[in-house]
């Protein structure tokens, strides 16, 4: 298929994991896509792997002078962006009662505040048939032990996109949401916990899946392209699972 055929996508975060998988489904079928990250080696091997379709942005959302500069580079290559997946989003596994101010902050910024401003700084170039698609997680609606701080942050992006698909629906801007379960990505190595801790973790939230596996990061890439894609253009406000059924049966 060709669904995004002379179309253009904005990753965030599209240098690993389910942004760069995301990135990859996009170019493959069709489209142009700027990708951003703040790791500037991964972000150089990303560009290198999605090819000559694709614009590497350095950028941290959490500073919206850098949010300023993608839009801008968007904006040098096209008029309009026809998908926006707001993918950028960090995790750390700690205690309630350990969690300190600067983990919250870091979360919250991330997670919140910058998709938040990644949205509002698009927003001149999106327009009539435009999607964004937000990542969240079925964190944002379970209850896992040490996230805290993460759950939340996801439960607000949930509150976030029934807004926007209130107020953007005169605009003929659609806003909706994958929500992953556990998904075999390099997040799961970045949560702030040794090695045997995070198989151990592993383990723990395999086996609530109803399925019996983690998902892949192409499945998840599916969900953002389906629902950037023309075949959901009745679909606005929506949280779609991809989670093996984990917190749904």
């Amino acid at each position: 298929m060709n669904r995004f055929e002379n179309k253009f996508a904005v990753v965030t975060g599209g240098n690993s994991g389910i942004g760069l998988a995301t990135a990859r489904a996009f170019v493959d079928e069709g489209a142009r896509v700027l990708i951003t990250g703040r790791n500037p080696e991964t972000l150089a091997a990303a560009k290198e792997t999605l090819g000559d379709r694709a614009t590497a942005v350095q950028a941290d959302v959490t500073k919206l002078d850098d949010l300023d500069n993608v839009f801008e580079s968007a904006r040098e290559q096209t008029d309009r962006i026809d998908a926006l997946f707001v993918n950028a989003g960090i995790a750390k596994v700690v205690p309630f009662a350990q969690t300190d101010e600067a983990t919250f902050d870091a979360i919250m910024d991330t997670n919140v505040k910058g998709a938040y401003f990644t949205v509002q700084k698009a927003l001149p170039l999106l327009g009539e048939g435009s999607s964004v698609v937000f990542n969240t997680s079925v964190a944002g609606s379970m209850g896992f032990p040490g996230f805290s701080v993460y759950g939340p942050s996801k439960a607000a992006l949930r509150g976030l996109i029934r807004v926007l698909a209130v107020e953007l629906s005169p605009l003929g801007i659609r806003a909706n949401a994958v929500a992953p379960g556990p998904i075999e990505t390099p997040l799961w190595g970045r949560v702030g916990l040794p090695e045997k801790d995070v198989q151990e973790m592993g383990g723990a939230i395999g086996e609530k899946v109803p399925m019996g596996r983690f998902g892949t990061a192409d499945e998840v890439a599916a969900a953002v392209l389906f629902l950037s894609s023309a075949q959901s253009a009745y679909i606005q406000g929506a949280e779609l699972p991809v989670g093996g059924g984990i917190g749904d049966v």
